[in-house]
């Protein structure tokens, strides 16, 4: 850890705990995670990451999304989770024409954490180090107007910026519809500038090209331009973290 940062990292400890909350259990990596999200300021990425520690008792009290507290999501097969990209990160697929608005929308967020989650433990070697980041493809071929979910689109990314912070290394948008345009100009509306800097939508063969370059045949399922078999993310055995 640069020594530029040990001020402000000892300061978020501090503050954490006057806030009755303790990092003990979370190393630099992590709290740097929230001091990146909250441009350094320390009060600010104290109190962020003591929401995330109160959001994850809540919504995941027993540490972890097990498969069957989400069924009806995972019925789907909707996400698919690849191989490493050629920066490392864990490459997850979303195919939107497999996607409905969901009539549980508890289950949804917790679908929405167990992917997360899983998606970044298929990149940890034994232990997590805690700044892990992960690559999304969002591909709406052949969706209609009933795949269309403005809600669930803006609960990914929220969860994204506010519980999973600097966890996004980049989200690529494939095949988006002409009439999506203006749904998507909604939900952009609701995400952060930092995560729109991350956010690539592909609309021509230049941009495919990178693309692909960007993840790397040997991760990018060949559907999408590369070599590699799709897997849906239940088929992915993914090893138990040691800490």
């Amino acid at each position: 850890m640069e020594k530029s940062h040990e001020l402000e990292l000892t300061q978020m400890r501090k503050s954490v705990e006057k806030l009755g909350f303790s990092t003990e259990k979370y190393g630099d990596p992590t709290l740097m995670r929230f001091l990146i999200a909250r441009p350094m300021d320390t009060d600010k990425a104290s109190k962020m990451f003591v929401q995330w520690l109160k959001w994850r008792s809540s919504l995941v009290p027993n540490g972890c999304v097990v498969e069957s507290e989400v069924p009806d999501q995972l019925e789907a097969r909707k996400i698919f989770l690849q191989g490493l990209s050629k920066t490392g990160y864990p490459v997850m697929i979303v195919q939107a024409c497999k996607h409905y608005p969901p009539k549980d929308h508890l289950q949804f967020k917790k679908f929405v954490v167990y992917l997360l989650d899983k998606t970044i433990a298929s990149a940890i070697k034994g232990r997590e180090i805690g700044n892990e980041k992960l690559i999304g493809v969002l591909d709406f071929q052949n969706i209609t107007y009933r795949n269309v979910d403005a809600r669930g689109l803006i609960t990914g990314f929220q969860f994204l910026q506010a519980y999973f912070p600097e966890r996004l290394a980049k989200c690529y948008i494939v095949h988006m519809p002409r009439f999506f345009v203006s749904v998507w100009r909604m939900v952009s509306r609701f995400i952060e500038k930092s995560t729109l800097e991350k956010i690539v939508i592909v609309t021509n063969d230049d941009e495919k090209k990178i693309f692909i370059e960007d993840i790397g045949e040997e991760a990018l399922p060949v559907e999408y331009g590369g070599k590699a078999i799709l897997r849906a993310i239940q088929d992915v055995q993914v090893p138990t973290l040691e800490g």
